[in-house]
């Protein structure tokens, strides 16, 4: 049977899309699906080291056409106590992971809770764990959650200040209470590209999500996908470049350039058609040059499965290490010389400012 047209109608799309996923594993909602320390630089130009804890929560409502965290998620409601328990166990473990670790030389000060969906969709986190979150992450300098910008709004007000009350009881000066910042998937600035991800999300839906968060003081970290479907390679660079000049328009402090990745079954389906290929790794980089050139907030390389980008096995190590350098040290650096590949795009005419997305 050749391919089925992805549909123009979400309804028909969210079962386009639930109809090429593979199985899903068992998940256990009393533990995390897993943790990790890396470092990141600070808004004041530190290396901080940052717990970054990946929980186990129900799936995300939204069916967007590029995500595969639906993976580490459960299907139904999470209990009440369920995610506390999970933190626990994580922060419990800290100690031991640090110590089999030597590229850890200090305590984390900033924890991301990431649930692969939505931190404030009540049935993935119960606004009744609030409470005890709060009293389990109040001793972090910075509190990072994950949220659709659909529900930004009233739950994130409230979860601040059971942080701010609890670091207070904690013993935490007025002037030295933890930052709430959440990060939202902007995506892309294209619009039409935005439309088809299935996300349920115009342009002027995220400045109005991020419109709040600056109105309440709460930072603002958005995610930037790396050629998402829909585009070639030339436009690819273009419009992770528009993105991200449209993220800090936004106010974000940091944006997160996130190479799309196949695994998910619908992105492996639009391949087949054309429709769809992983980015080059050289794409990531621009982008990230540019980014670092714009000097209006941090810019960061996701690096997960980085490897998958890569289509020359001689430079790819040196070219992680340079990504990793840079995502430390937030300043550009020159581009690795390969014998076999030309690892980067001209930076003099790819990184061009460009006139701004359209409203």
């Amino acid at each position: 049977m050749p391919p089925q047209p992805y549909p123009t109608e979400p309804r028909a799309r969210d079962r386009w899309i639930l109809s090429r996923r593979g199985s899903r594993r068992r998940h256990n909602v009393r533990r995390a699906h897993s943790f990790f320390i890396e470092r990141e630089r600070s808004a004041q130009g530190k290396a901080e080291s940052v717990l970054t804890v990946l929980l186990t929560s129900r799936e995300c409502p939204w069916r967007c056409l590029m995500c595969d965290l639906w993976k580490f998620t459960v299907p139904g409601p999470i209990p009440v106590g369920a995610i506390p328990r999970q933190i626990q166990g994580v922060l419990a473990g800290l100690p031991d992971a640090m110590a089999a670790d030597p590229e850890v030389p200090f305590q984390p000060r900033v924890i991301k809770l990431y649930n692969g969906g939505s931190f404030f969709d009540a049935r993935a986190v119960p606004p009744a764990d609030y409470p005890a979150i709060a009293q389990l992450v109040c001793r972090f300098e910075r509190v990072i959650v994950e949220c659709h910008p659909a529900l930004v709004g009233e739950r994130c007000l409230e979860f601040r200040r059971l942080l701010h009350n609890a670091a207070a009881e904690y013993g935490t000066r007025a002037d030295r209470l933890p930052t709430l910042e959440l990060a939202l998937g902007l995506e892309t600035a294209h619009p039409e590209v935005l439309e088809k991800l299935n996300k349920r999300m115009t342009l002027e839906q995220f400045r109005a999500a991020a419109a709040f968060l600056a109105e309440h003081g709460i930072a603002l970290r958005v995610f930037i996908l790396v050629k998402p479907p829909f585009l070639s390679e030339a436009a690819a660079l273009e419009w992770a470049v528009r993105s991200l000049v449209f993220a800090f328009d936004c106010g974000a402090t940091v944006a997160v350039l996130i190479p799309t990745r196949l695994g998910n079954g619908a992105l492996e389906d639009l391949a087949a058609q054309g429709a769809f290929a992983r980015p080059k790794l050289a794409t990531l980089e621009t982008a990230l040059e540019f980014g670092l050139r714009l000097r209006r907030g941090r810019v960061l390389a996701d690096l997960w499965d980085i490897e998958k980008f890569s289509e020359c096995s001689i430079c790819l190590e040196s070219r992680v290490k340079r990504l990793r350098r840079i995502n430390a040290e937030q300043e550009p650096l020159g581009p690795v010389e390969c014998p076999v590949c030309e690892p980067m795009f001209d930076l003099a005419r790819a990184c061009r400012t460009p006139s701004p997305p359209p409203p």
